[in-house]
């Protein structure tokens, strides 16, 4: 039987080799807690807009790491991934202090590249503990982009080497066609000849007119469908309200008149404010996307309103008499005799509001809805360059330039029309008086020798009347 005082040498025992094998353990992790910790692993964004990081685009790395205490580092190794270009000259070194980490101090340092590895020598060690910045210029990530990991070692004072631990992966963007040509002019002599100019930079810069291109191109769509659904919905509405300006009911006339003296007589980005941030205080929320079509087609619906009521007073009065002969009614009248004419005379003039209500959805970009503008606006404030707003004009003038030039030809043919008719109308009124001058019947009877004496008997004033 084991004695009382045994039983306590064994659990005494069994303390103290635990107690050993925790010691032996926290020996094993002390390197461990040593080694560098990375504060931070960034790309500096090189996309026109946004914080993308693209491929085969120049940018710049940050890399960022916070020494322990016992730590007196020496020199930093960063490793880049492969295909990775890069550069030393312009390389720095810091070492930031202060409790904001805000006060930089320039170590002397010197870069050296072999392979893929950046080496910074410091001429002296470092402070233990420090906390070091590191930046490399010249960077250009693969164009086919994906997840960048960078390894690195660094060397204490001691002359020991050990790994740098958790350094975060850059996130870089495959580079679209567009942004590669605008990177490959960049590299162009006459491109820089031509940016050395000031106004040519600033206006008509060729790298930025390309690489702004398709991103502007996602607000021409933007703007194309917010028109195209606009326009077709003030063309009702239009209407209505200028058979409420012709009517003989003082109230409905007076209700026309009014909205549409109010509509035209305010300016449409005033219109705007007032839908986009005076209806959600009312309590009214519409995504931004349908308000503004809502505003845009309630505005074109009040010059639409004038444009029908020009075209349908211009009908001449024996029409609606001929159509209420026939056996119509009103409303047939309107809509089989008038609103048919009127629409072909309306036609060039409905052209013309269309291409305002395109140009009117630049308006939009004020209250942050995307379309040509607004994506414009965004580049020019990331690169500093008026280029973007030149690309918007490109996209405004492919769409009024050809509609134009269809409004030309519209009234071209409409104004041919009516010519032809005058001069047909003419020409059977002229004919209609030489029939009836007896003088030019006796010369078309002498023209006609083969005619029998018995036409030739017809009198004159016999021969008009059949």
């Amino acid at each position: 039987m084991i004695s009382e005082k045994t039983r306590y040498w064994r659990v005494f025992d069994t303390l103290l080799a635990m107690l050993l094998l925790a010691m032996l353990v926290v020996s094993d992790l002390a390197p461990m807690a040593y080694a560098l910790d990375t504060a931070k692993c960034t790309a500096r964004p090189n996309a026109d807009t946004g914080s993308t990081v693209l491929g085969g685009v120049e940018t710049r790395i940050t890399w960022e790491a916070q020494a322990k205490p016992d730590e007196s580092v020496k020199s930093i190794t960063l490793v880049l991934p492969d295909d990775t270009a890069f550069e030393t000259d312009g390389a720095r070194f810091t070492i930031l202090t202060g409790d904001d980490l805000m006060t930089r101090v320039n170590a002397q340092s010197e870069f050296s590249a072999e392979g893929q590895a950046v080496t910074c020598t410091l001429a002296e060690p470092a402070d233990p503990g420090a906390y070091m910045r590191v930046e490399l210029y010249g960077i250009k990530f693969p164009v086919a982009g994906g997840q960048m990991q960078l390894t690195g070692t660094y060397e204490l004072s001691d002359g020991s080497t050990r790994e740098i631990e958790n350094i975060p992966a850059i996130d870089v963007v495959v580079t679209s066609p567009a942004e590669q040509l605008a990177a490959h002019l960049e590299e162009q002599a006459w491109v820089q000849a031509w940016n050395s100019n000031k106004f040519l930079r600033l206006f008509f810069n060729p790298p930025i007119l390309v690489s702004s291109f398709p991103i502007v191109l996602h607000g021409f769509f933007m703007a194309l469908a917010i028109v195209l659904i606009a326009f077709p919905l003030a063309i009702p509405v239009g209407l209505l309200f200028s058979f409420m300006r012709m009517s003989k009911i003082g109230i409905l006339r007076g209700i026309g008149s009014l909205y549409v003296n109010v509509v035209r007589g305010t300016p449409v980005f005033l219109q705007i404010y007032v839908a986009f941030f005076g209806l959600p205080l009312a309590g009214v929320q519409i995504p931004p996307f349908i308000m503004g079509i809502i505003v845009l087609a309630l505005n074109s619906s009040a010059y639409q309103c004038e444009i029908f009521r020009a075209g349908i007073q211009s009908i001449s009065k024996g029409q609606f008499e001929a159509a209420r002969s026939l056996g119509m009614n009103a409303a047939q009248t309107m809509a089989f005799v008038i609103i048919p004419q009127t629409v072909r005379r309306v036609l060039p003039t409905m052209t013309s509001e269309f291409i305002l209500l395109y140009k009117d959805t630049s308006m939009l970009a004020a209250v942050g809805l995307m379309e040509i503008v607004m994506y414009a606006k965004t580049i020019v404030a990331s690169t500093g360059s008026i280029t973007p707003y030149i690309v918007a004009a490109l996209f405004y003038l492919v769409l009024t330039i050809p509609l134009a030039n269809l409004v030309g030809r519209l009234e071209a043919r409409l104004a041919g029309n009516d010519t032809g008719a005058r001069k047909q109308k003419k020409r059977a009124i002229k004919e209609a008086k030489r029939a009836l001058n007896p003088g030019v019947v006796e010369e078309k009877l002498e023209e006609k020798p083969g005619a029998d004496s018995e036409a030739r008997a017809i009198s004159p004033e016999k021969f008009s009347s059949m």
